[in-house]
């Protein structure tokens, strides 16, 4: 079955989202307060509505609460932010993912009943920082503040080893879940298989420890 999704809040982060989730196949219910970013998205998402959200006679009107997920990408506007939050967990929304702008709005968004809190600007900016730090990374994804999955591409030092000859799991405290190598993707690869130039590892682990991984692979 498909799943339904509301987004609420159409700017770059929100209309972002209901651009990737409709064409994916999901049915999509865009809202915006402005009725221009409305008209954007009418051709895109599966319904795309003008209303208040702090309302909660209007998103009781909208029957969101029938939605599986809904997503509060509202920009700038904090207070709109959190109160639609908290609309939305009273009129009974299972799933909410709420944007925040800054860490009390989080601790407020969590405090009112927001199932996940994102932080686009903050994890795009640290995405991008590992990105240009180093000439190995290609990606970088957060899992906590203290551990994440980073793409690494497999330089002189590493080709030609085998992961039993690196013994990284030992070493390093980390993991290869995973190799890219063209359009080939190896799952948990066996130990005995050699890693050949440019092949990209999917390392999981410590922050503190892929870094340590990463300034040796580069020594």
């Amino acid at each position: 079955m498909k799943k339904e999704f509301v987004v609420i809040g159409l700017g770059r982060f929100g209309g972002s989202i209901c651009r990737e989730l409709s064409e994916q196949g999901m049915e999509v219910m865009a809202i915006d307060i402005d009725e221009d970013r409305v008209n954007e998205f009418a051709s895109i998402a599966s319904h795309a509505v003008v209303a208040d959200t702090t309302d909660e006679s209007v998103l009781k009107s909208l029957g969101i609460r029938n939605f599986d997920h809904v997503i509060v990408a509202i920009g700038d506007d904090i207070q709109s932010s959190i109160l639609t939050t908290l609309m939305l967990k009273e009129v009974g929304v299972k799933k909410v993912t709420a944007k925040a702008q800054n860490d009390y709005h989080e601790k407020v968004l969590i405090k009112i009943g927001a199932d996940q809190v994102v932080h686009p600007e903050r994890d795009m900016g640290r995405r991008i920082a590992n990105n240009i730090v180093s000439n190995n990374v290609l990606d970088y994804l957060e899992l906590s503040d203290e551990h994440s999955i980073v793409e690494i591409v497999a330089n002189e030092s590493l080709a030609g080893n085998t992961l039993i000859d690196l013994d990284i799991r030992a070493r390093y405290g980390i993991n290869i879940v995973a190799i890219k190598r063209g359009k080939e993707i190896l799952v948990s690869p066996q130990a005995a298989e050699p890693i050949l130039l440019k092949d990209i590892l999917i390392v999981i682990g410590a922050d503190k420890d892929i870094d340590r991984f990463e300034k040796k692979m580069n020594d």
